[in-house]
């Protein structure tokens, strides 16, 4: 099992995470036959302060969700000045509540 917010590995019998302190119901159960290559390929690593500076000073051109791999949303953000600075203001606030590593699914 890993958990959801952080993907650190949950040892059996753990209720809570020991990284980030999320209820081991809410996390993810992956299958023991997947790789963990098949799982990197699906997700990436973010680190919420890289993420910050790049939503603060560069939010409204989408700079932030390309660097989660969200490349359809950047577009987005890029053609709409950050969905009209509505998604820039709720997407900086949201990100300063994100652990300092977090995971998103490509795409």
């Amino acid at each position: 099992m890993y958990c959801k917010n952080c993907g650190v590995k949950l040892v059996d019998g753990v209720k809570f995470c020991p990284e980030c302190g999320t209820k081991v119901e809410d996390s993810i159960v992956v299958n023991v036959s997947t790789s963990n290559q098949i799982v990197e390929s699906i997700t990436k690593k973010c680190n919420k302060w890289v993420s910050f500076v790049l939503c603060l000073f560069f939010g409204f051109l989408g700079a932030h969700k390309f660097y989660e791999g969200h490349i359809g949303k950047g577009i987005l953000y890029l053609f709409t000045a950050g969905l009209l600075g509505i998604g820039w203001f709720f997407d900086t606030i949201s990100i300063l509540l994100k652990p300092h590593y977090y995971y998103t699914v490509r795409g």
